[in-house]
C-alpha cells in the first residue's frame, strides 16, 4: 500500500521513528536468550515458509527491467532455495555470537573503593539504507536486535516484495518471543522523500547507516543529523605473493571471484608478484576463462596471458559486478 494513498509522508515517518524508539527502550531491557529465541526461530520460519519468500522474489524478479536492472544486479536481487537456507544460517550464526549487551570493557577501582566499569549498552535506534539485496534485510534486522538496537529498514525499491516478506517473518517472531513487533520496521513507501524525513529526525534514531552507491551514501553523510557509519568507493584485491603456495592462489582467486559475481565483496583486482608472474599468471588465466572472466591487465599481464585486453587505468578501480561484463585486472608487483 502507497504511503501517499492514507498517510502525509512527514507524519508517517516520524511514526515510525517513534514506534522504534518506544521498541529499543523495551529492547534493551530484553534477556539474551529472548533475542536467541527469536534468531533460531526466525531461521527456521524462513526454511519453513521459503516458498513465500521464493514467490515475493519472483515479482520482484519479474520487474526488474522495468527498473533498468542490469544482469548483474538482476543476479543480486534473485533469491534461490540455497540463498533461503543460508539467511537462516546466517541467523543462527548471529544467534551464536556471544551478547555485546552488558559486557565489561574496562573497570577501575578509584582509591576511595569505588569500582567504576564501562560497560556496552546499545545504541537505541539504527536507520538502515541499503541496495536491493534482499539477504541484508534479515542481515541487518539480526545484528541491530542481536545488540539490542530497533532498526528502520529502508531498502530499495527493487527488492520491496521480497523484503516484506522476510520482515514480515521476522516481526511474527518477534512478537512469538516476547520482543517488540515494532523493533524491526520495513519504511513502506519507495518515496525518496523519505530518506530526507528520517535523517533529520535526531530525536529518535540514534544511528544512520547507508549501504549503496557513492551518491546515496554522500547523501546521506550530508543530510544526517545523528552519527553515519558510511564508506564510499573501493573495489576488493587478491595479492600473490612470491612465497605463496600457487595451488592456494589459484583456488582462492576462483573463489574470490567466482563464487558469486555479482556481489560487491567479489574480488576486482589480481596483484601478483612479479618473481612468480610467469609461472601463475598463465595457469590463473587459463582457469578464470573457464569460468568465462574476461581479463584485463597491463603490458605483462598481456604478455603471460595473450588473450587478456589491455587496462585503462579506470579499470582498476572499477566494480564491474557480474559474469559477462567482470573484468579482471591483472598488475604485477615489483
Amino acid at each position: 500500500m502507497a504511503i501517499a494513498e492514507t498517510h502525509d509522508l512527514k507524519h508517517y515517518c516520524l511514526d515510525v521513528a517513534r514506534r522504534a524508539r518506544s521498541a529499543s527502550e523495551a529492547l534493551a531491557r530484553a534477556a539474551g536468550q529472548q533475542k536467541i529465541d527469536w534468531l533460531r526461530q526466525s531461521a527456521a520460519r524462513l526454511r519453513e515458509r521459503s516458498v513465500e519468500v521464493l514467490a515475493a522474489n519472483d515479482q520482484d524478479v519479474a520487474a526488474a527491467p522495468g527498473y533498468g536492472l542490469t544482469d548483474a544486479e538482476t543476479e543480486r536481487l534473485r533469491l534461490t532455495p540455497a540463498r533461503i537456507a543460508s539467511i537462516a544460517t546466517a541467523l543462527e550464526e548471529i544467534a551464536a555470537l556471544a551478547d555485546p549487551v552488558g559486557e565489561v570493557i574496562e573497570s577501575t577501582v578509584r582509591p576511595n573503593g569505588l569500582e567504576v566499569m564501562k560497560v556496552r549498552v546499545p545504541l537505541g535506534v539504527v536507520f538502515f539504507i541499503y541496495e536491493s539485496r534482499p539477504n541484508v534485510t534479515a542481515d541487518a534486522a539480526a545484528i541491530c536486535v542481536k545488540s539490542g538496537n530497533a532498526v528502520i529498514l529502508r531498502g530499495g525499491k527493487e527488492a520491496a516484495h521480497s523484503s516484506r516478506a522476510i520482515v514480515d517473518l521476522l516481526v511474527e517472531t518477534l512478537d512469538e518471543v516476547g520482543l517488540p513487533a515494532d523493533a524491526v520496521q520495513l519504511v513502506s513507501t519507495p518515496d525518496r522523500e523519505a530518506v530526507g524525513h528520517f535523517l533529520r529526525l535526531n530525536e529518535f534514531i540514534d544511528l544512520a547507516i547507508p549501504r549503496g552507491g557513492e551518491g546515496l551514501i554522500r547523501r546521506v553523510a550530508a543530510e544526517a543529523r545523528m552519527p553515519v557509519i558510511k564508506h564510499f568507493t573501493g573495489n576488493c584485491h587478491v595479492y600473490v605473493d612470491r612465497a605463496a603456495d600457487l595451488d592456494m592462489a589459484e583456488r582462492i582467486t576462483i573463489n574470490a571471484k567466482c563464487q558469486r559475481m555479482g556481489v560487491c565483496n567479489a574480488a576486482e583486482s589480481l596483484l601478483v608478484h612479479a618473481d612468480v608472474a610467469s609461472e601463475f599468471l598463465p595457469r590463473i588465466g587459463s582457469a578464470l576463462a573457464a569460468k568465462d572472466v574476461e581479463i584485463r591487465g597491463d603490458e605483462r599481464t598481456c604478455h603471460f596471458i595473450p588473450a587478456a585486453r589491455p587496462a585503462s587505468e579506470d579499470d582498476y578501480a572499477a566494480e564491474f559486478l557480474g559474469p559477462i561484463h567482470f573484468r579482471q585486472s591483472g598488475r604485477l608487483a615489483r
